[in-house]
């Protein structure tokens, strides 16, 4: 007995069976057991395509010996006629088969053994039905993988949420928008990394185990190594290894970074994400702001054809065109909040004393325990309550307080403000870039500050890197950085009103049991083809 025939050689009416499996998982199953007995391999070892289904749909009329495959997403029977939908990831294509083409044990066996969600290869010749649609004639067909459960109602795709981030897999073969988000993102990283080379930037890897957490302010994730005995941070940013790479002679430096951060959920949020960060030798911030602009209109150009996009302030806002290839707005972080809320940063040089202010204008911060924040971070978190979900098309802000950024430089003219830019579209920080701090002297007596706020309870403060500041000991030249947030910038370019939906596998609590336990369509052929 064949490998496959042992596994399924068993009566459906088994104990384990009739408790764990639906009615239609045991149909199927029992289809399994028939093809091999029948001396079908129910998961054949390849097949040979001449053409993607998005590929064949372009082809003549009368072209011949076409070879295509894909997944079975609806069938419709009628006699010794079928017209069935197979569909991959960039598109779906039409086969229509007649028993006098295949043969009418073919044909029977496709009607015993074959169910919507199983992948089916064809070969046959392209036509187009009177009502235009481009179809495979099928003369051949070859089964090519048993699927054992049915697949989610495909007119309505997933409900359940929870669902669609654990199991995207279901989402992908059922909604037509989130393949087509994937895809998009799959292809403006492509074209980033094309821009990037063009630009002579190096792409390199770095440590996403440190032994410090360092490169943000952020909360890191703890761990420990076993084989070295100490415990170590997932990385919150590469940022200070990519330095350690410019002190070593590189003058174009870019990393595509999983990085993590033991912070709140949020729509907007994510504690494992997607950063792209890079560093220029001899660059100010200047020279970024002026790179990104033209970044992000040859991008989008590139990918979306182009350079406009439109977004919407939140579920219920009506769509704004914006343009990435105009005048993109600059506003300094003084001149915002006191804007926005009226607080005048410069005249609060301590937490203490911005502390009262907010209270005083009666904004509350949601956090828990605001008293414990140094400074900068509280600056940073009244810009996000009071002023951030209010700006919508792309605009730099800078001028940002030295407290908010210990590893930028110093204006040469206020020692109080550094040289830094975000750029902020639709309410989130999509680059993050800075005039570096080189002086090893003086980042040595900012983290020795972050670590102080650190130890006092400030946990998003960072601690002290040593190794780092011994690599600046060595020489830096003028430096400018920056990082991208991709899975935000695939938000916004979407109109995404979660940042989930722009990650394959977000995060999520373990299930309780086994969460495979989806509702299922009927096996009912009601696909009405296009003939």
């Amino acid at each position: 007995m064949s490998h496959y025939a042992s596994l399924t050689a068993m009566p459906h009416d088994q104990s384990h069976l009739a408790k764990n499996l639906n009615e239609q998982e045991i149909v199927r199953r029992e289809k399994l057991q028939k093809l091999t007995q029948a001396g079908i391999h129910p998961y054949p070892e390849r097949f040979e395509m001449t053409h993607e289904l998005h590929e064949a749909r372009a082809l003549a009329d009368g072209t011949p010996n076409v070879q295509v495959a894909g997944r079975i997403t609806a069938i419709r029977r009628m006699g010794k006629l079928s017209f069935i939908t197979i569909q991959d990831l960039q598109g779906k294509l039409q086969l229509c088969m007649k028993i006098d083409d295949v043969g009418e044990a073919k044909y029977q066996q496709y009607v015993d053994f074959v169910d919507i969600g199983d992948f089916f290869g064809a070969k046959g010749d392209m036509f187009t039905t009177r009502v235009g649609e481009k179809t495979l004639q099928v003369k051949e067909y070859t089964f090519l993988g048993k699927c054992l459960r049915p697949l989610p109602e495909k007119f309505h795709g997933l409900q359940d949420i929870e669902i669609k981030y654990r199991q995207r897999y279901l989402d992908l073969i059922t909604s037509e928008e989130t393949r087509a988000r994937f895809l998009l993102r799959s292809k403006l990283v492509r074209e980033m990394r094309n821009f990037f080379e063009e630009h002579n930037f190096i792409e390199v890897e770095t440590a996403s185990l440190q032994p410090n957490a360092s490169g943000a302010l952020a909360k890191p994730f703890k761990t420990h190594h076993n084989a070295l005995g100490a415990d170590f941070y997932l990385r919150i940013a590469p940022e200070t290894y990519l330095k350690r790479l410019i002190v070593g002679g590189f003058h174009h430096v870019v990393e595509f970074a999983r990085c993590y951060r033991n912070e709140g959920i949020s729509p907007n949020h994510l504690q494992e994400f997607t950063m792209v960060e890079g560093y220029s030798a001899y660059w100010n911030f200047e020279d970024n702001m002026k790179f990104f602009q033209k970044l992000f209109s040859t991008v989008f150009q590139k990918v979306l054809g182009t350079t406009k996009v439109k977004l919407k302030a939140d579920p219920n806002s009506p769509e704004v065109e914006v343009d990435f290839g105009g005048e993109w707005s600059v506003v300094t972080f003084r001149d915002l909040l006191l804007k926005d809320c009226g607080i005048d940063i410069d005249q609060h040089k301590t937490a203490r004393e911005l502390l009262a202010a907010i209270k005083d204008k009666r904004i509350d911060l949601e956090e828990e325990a605001p008293e414990k924040l140094g400074r900068g971070n509280l600056i940073d978190i009244l810009y996000k309550r009071v002023s951030r979900p209010k700006m919508l098309g792309p605009t730099f802000l800078t001028q940002h307080p030295i407290d908010l950024s210990p590893l930028a430089r110093a204006n040469d003219k206020d020692q109080q403000i550094t040289d830094r830019f975000q750029l902020v579209v639709n309410g989130a920080e999509i680059v993050n870039a800075y005039s570096e701090l080189v002086d090893p002297i003086e980042q040595m007596k900012r983290l020795e500050e972050q670590a102080k706020l650190n130890a006092g309870g400030d946990e998003d403060a960072m601690v002290m890197d040593h190794d780092y500041v011994l690599s600046m000991e060595y020489g830096m030249p003028p430096i400018s950085g920056w990082g991208i947030g991709i899975d935000r910038l695939i938000q916004f370019v979407t109109n995404s009103e979660n940042i989930k939906d722009c990650v394959l596998f977000p995060l999520t609590r373990k299930a309780a049991g086994d969460s495979a336990d989806v509702p299922g369509e009927s096996d009912q052929t009601d696909f009405d083809p296009k003939i």
